[in-house]
């Protein structure tokens, strides 16, 4: 969705929001990354809840960006090259709906390129499994999960084993989109 502003919102669901939330930290454009849960049926939901996996929240993040920085083509290439898109309501340890692969799509637009990514990817023959839902409510996660990776990365061993690898990726792969301080 953008606005007059020419900033855009997306919503994506990739595992953990705390990788998700640290890979699109790093890019060039991308403003305002928050974790949350969408895509269920419990209103405002608690993180305890969703993660009993019975709500239909996955977590996700949502993120405003400037499309004349990076496009939304960019953000899909990230995020299909930092999680598994292949495994069904898992990514690694962490299994349950909640961890399923989605994008949440603000408008048509973002539909059509969301889906005309995918369709390029199972042309290739890849078992592409994320979800191309409609966003509805995006309810933020608690306090003590945002920017989760910036406050924990020196004394949480999931993010030097989980998500510094993504990081690691994200720099090598992606350099040119990389914010530059």
């Amino acid at each position: 969705m953008t606005n007059e502003q020419n900033k855009a919102t997306a919503v994506f669901a990739g595992g953990c929001f705390w990788c998700t939330e640290a890979v699109f930290t790093m890019l060039k454009g991308v403003e305002c990354v928050e974790p949350g849960y969408t895509g269920g049926v419990v209103e405002d939901p608690t993180y305890e809840q969703v993660s009993a996996g019975d709500t239909g929240h996955a977590e996700a993040v949502r993120f405003t960006y400037n499309p004349a920085i990076i496009s939304y083509q960019d953000l899909l290439n990230v995020f299909f090259a930092t999680h598994d898109p292949t495994q069904m309501n898992r990514q690694g340890n962490d299994v349950g709906s909640q961890y399923r692969s989605a994008i949440f799509y603000a408008d048509e637009e973002q539909k059509n390129q969301a889906e005309a990514f995918i369709a390029d990817l199972k042309a290739d023959g890849l078992g592409i499994v994320t979800a191309v839902e409609s966003l509805d409510t995006f309810f933020p996660a608690e306090d003590y999960h945002q920017k989760y990776y910036e406050h924990h990365k020196d004394d949480d061993p999931y993010c030097q084993v989980i998500i510094e690898p993504k990081l690691a990726k994200v720099r090598e792969k992606f350099s040119a989109l990389l914010r530059l301080s």
